[in-house]
């Protein structure tokens, strides 16, 4: 079993409520649960079904969730839920911890399994989904008390469709409500979902409707993507929707048709995507460099040679200066881009905070932290994984040993849903021309 990552920044700048507290102690004793039979479940490559019961049973899918999130909702209650003032809702569950606990919840479960840090990290993005793209009157969905009650765990995606890739989803108006039809891919969760929360085209108004759907519903067809290069466990796959009825009261929100005219709030909700999934990058390369240190720490002295002018390292085996300098630029690497991370999550959870009063400027600012944070992250985290596979190279045979080679494809797998050339590119225009980033809701 690995040890605590070698790379570790304060995740929390502020005196911790009770709750954040906790929260520290319980992600630990998931992620250590997971990373002991982590190696078995990537072979086996199996819809993370007994993952996902751990989180739930540690109350990770409702940290982020009302009522003491942000201040917001303090007290509200909903069907099949009462919430006390301290935000706890009487099953055990413990909501309302901030974006920074959530981000270090994130980094620790996919030290240990890339997959499921992934899979929570979506998770947790989804469920500001009413919030994100909710009317100014009600920016908590009436979705989250029950979701909190249930600890419903979220898939889906809100993204808007790639016109290269085909309409997306449709939303026909019915009596009931909407119709929902079309096929979709999604990156986790397609298969142990609780619920779908997805962003499909209005075909009588032409804007995109988010849309929270039960896949247990016999119109829904879920398929598996079970040949992916890493990330295996994250339950991603192609989703089928046959009209699918959905009430009007599952509709979370609305963008409209030019996506350029949404909120700077409500373009918030890419860049948290994005954000926290750099947060697993990083959480993917402490968890590699910290298995490679275990594994360099145990190699075995080669015998001293009697030889009068040989070079041997038989006091401390992990005392080559070759070595040495290796993991000094590697580690240097995972500080430096915790640091980013770090400064792009304090921006974005100001931002947050703000709310709906938060501007254009304001936005872009958190836009450039947060491209800057995926250029790193990304770049660092498949040059870590690289790496540590020539500095162990003995114990990372794909039938024995540490497999420190799923650190290097869940790395690649994650990584390759976004382009840092963009990123910096877009960064380079802010910081040369003082041009904003993209405002636009598409991650």
């Amino acid at each position: 079993m690995p040890t605590k990552p070698v790379v570790r920044t304060a995740a929390l700048r502020k005196p911790p409520v009770p709750d954040d507290a906790m929260w520290p102690r319980v992600t630990r004793e998931v992620a250590d649960d997971l990373a002991a039979d982590a190696i078995a479940r990537d072979r086996a490559g199996k819809p993370p079904y007994d993952e996902v019961a751990r989180l739930r049973e540690a109350g990770l899918p409702a940290l982020l969730t009302p009522p003491a999130l942000l201040g917001l909702g303090r007290g509200r209650t909903g069907p099949g839920l009462t919430l006390d003032p301290g935000g706890h809702d009487g099953h055990g569950g413990h909501g309302g911890a901030d974006w920074r606990t959530a981000a270090a919840v994130i980094r620790e479960i996919a030290a240990a399994d890339g997959s499921i840090g992934e899979l929570i990290a979506r998770h947790y993005v989804l469920s500001w989904s009413g919030r994100f793209f909710g009317t100014p009157d009600d920016p908590a969905a009436g979705h989250e008390p029950a979701a909190v009650a249930s600890s419903w765990l979220l898939g889906g995606s809100t993204d808007l469709p790639d016109p290269e890739t085909g309409p997306g989803l449709t939303l026909s108006p019915a009596a009931s409500g909407y119709l929902l039809n079309g096929r979709r891919t999604f990156a986790a969760g397609v298969t142990v979902a609780d619920r779908l929360v997805v962003g499909a085209t209005s075909t009588h108004t032409g804007e995109l409707l988010i849309a929270l759907v039960n896949p247990a519903h016999p119109g829904v067809l879920a398929g598996t993507d079970n040949d992916r290069l890493g990330q295996r466990l994250t339950g991603a796959g192609s989703v089928d929707f046959d009209n699918v009825p959905v009430g009007a009261d599952h509709i979370l929100g609305a963008l409209p048709r030019d996506e350029h005219a949404v909120s700077a709030f409500t373009a918030l909700a890419p860049l948290a995507l994005r954000l926290v999934l750099s947060h697993v990058a990083l959480g993917i390369a402490e968890g590699a460099l910290a298995e490679a240190r275990d594994v360099s720490r145990a190699v075995q002295p080669a015998p001293r040679s009697e030889a009068p002018d040989a070079t041997t390292y038989a006091v401390r085996p992990s005392g080559d200066p070759y070595l040495l300098l290796a993991y000094g630029e590697l580690a240097t690497a995972a500080h430096t881009a915790a640091a980013v991370v770090e400064r792009a999550t304090d921006a974005l959870e100001q931002g947050l905070l703000t709310g709906r009063d938060i501007g254009m400027d304001e936005r872009a600012e958190i836009a450039v932290l947060v491209a800057a944070a995926e250029a790193v992250t990304s770049r660092s985290a498949v040059d870590i994984t690289t790496r540590i596979l020539e500095l162990t190279e003995a114990a990372t045979s794909s039938d024995g040993g540490a497999a420190l080679d799923r650190f290097w494809r869940n790395a690649r797998a994650l990584t390759a849903q976004s382009s840092p050339t963009h990123r910096l590119r877009d960064i380079g225009d802010h910081y040369l021309n003082g041009t904003h980033p993209p405002f636009t809701a598409r991650s």
